[in-house]
C-alpha cells in the first residue's frame, strides 16, 4: 500500500494552478472538467512528471461547508495542511521568499530535520522539510 493521491483544498483552482506550477514548480498532470465550474486538477513533482504511479496533489475545490472551519482552525493554530520534502530547506526557503512567498515559520532545525512553513495563497499553510537521514 502506498499513497497515490492527496489533496489540498483551494478557494480558486485557477489561482492554485498558477501558484503551484509557477512558484514551487509542480507540473500539471490532470485537468478534467467536473460539473459546471470545478476540475479534477492534479499536479506532480517536476522530478517525476511522467511517472504513472507517482504521488499526485489534487487542487481540490474548497466548496464543502466544513472546509473553511477546518482550514481556519489549522491556520489559526499554525498547523500545516501538508508537507513537501526538499533537499535543502534553507535554499528552498530563500528561493520561495525571493518569489514573494510569505512564510509563517522560517527554517527551524528540529532534531534530524529542518522545517519551514509558508502560506500557499490558497487558504493553506504548507510545511517544507528535509528528509531525515
Amino acid at each position: 500500500m502506498r499513497i497515490h493521491l492527496t489533496s489540498v483544498f483551494v478557494d480558486d483552482q485557477a489561482e492554485a494552478e498558477h501558484f503551484y506550477t509557477e512558484i514551487p514548480g509542480f507540473v500539471k498532470k490532470h485537468d478534467v472538467p467536473v460539473g459546471e465550474k470545478d476540475r479534477w486538477l492534479t499536479v506532480v513533482s517536476p522530478d517525476e512528471p511522467d511517472e504513472p504511479d507517482g504521488t499526485e496533489l489534487l487542487l481540490e475545490p474548497a466548496g464543502h461547508p466544513a472546509v473553511k472551519t477546518y482550514r481556519d482552525a489549522l491556520a489559526g493554530d499554525g498547523i500545516p495542511l501538508a508537507q513537501f520534502a526538499v533537499d535543502d530547506v534553507t535554499a528552498e526557503y530563500e528561493r520561495l521568499r525571493d518569489l514573494g512567498v510569505r512564510f509563517t515559520q522560517e527554517p527551524l532545525e528540529m532534531g534530524p530535520v529542518t522545517t519551514a512553513v509558508f502560506d500557499d495563497t490558497c487558504g493553506n499553510l504548507i510545511q517544507i522539510a528535509t528528509k531525515p537521514q
